[in-house]
């Protein structure tokens, strides 16, 4: 494995995410991104964690048992990647993820997956937090639509860029999947 890439780290990339029940959602190209980073970082033998949300509720979709829990096909981690499990929508609460980062002095991380304005979100904040270099990539997120506080309904693509807002001025940088994918490309080829 290369250390010196940064980690991938794909979030609820889970088959209860793609339920058109989960409601409108933004980035329909998200999926393909995240499999396009997906199969550059196994090319580039980068460090890449699968997280999979098990929900507390029993009713929940996201629930042990339920075939939501389960990966998307076109994602599934291989037996050498790392999977976590976590409860809550933040992937370092009680899953021990900064450890397994520290151990293996990984400063960069990449993060992408659902929902931008939950789970990626408040992952990507504790990653800051934390001190790693933090990257969310833009177009392989996605959030669903949803009524804020005033009770105004707002757009997927409305509630994805604020989340990415929220994030891009003290905790993450934001990029797309072409930038990445060429960092990745230069950081890789100048380790070999």
């Amino acid at each position: 494995m290369n250390v010196t890439l940064p980690c991938l780290i794909i979030i609820d990339m889970q088959q209860g995410m793609a339920n058109p029940a989960a409601g409108s959602r933004n980035n329909p190209q998200a999926e393909d991104n995240i499999a396009q980073l997906l199969q550059a970082w196994r090319a580039a033998q980068g460090q890449v964690v699968h997280v999979r949300h098990i929900s507390r509720s029993p009713d929940s979709p996201f629930a042990p048992g339920q075939s939501g829990v389960a990966f998307q096909p076109a994602l599934q981690p291989l037996p050498h990647e790392h999977v976590i499990e976590k409860n809550v929508p933040d992937a370092f609460i009680n899953s021990a993820l900064e450890r397994w980062l520290r151990v293996r002095d990984l400063r960069r991380v990449v993060l992408v997956g659902v929902s931008t304005n939950n789970s990626v979100e408040s992952s990507a904040r504790t990653a800051g937090n934390l001190g790693f270099d933090t990257v969310v990539v833009s177009d392989a997120t996605f959030a669903f639509a949803m009524r804020d506080y005033a009770g105004v309904q707002r757009s997927a693509d409305k509630v994805h860029a604020m989340a990415l807002a929220n994030l891009m001025s003290d905790y993450a940088t934001i990029q797309d999947t072409r930038s990445v994918l060429a960092e990745l490309a230069t950081t890789s080829n100048r380790d070999r």
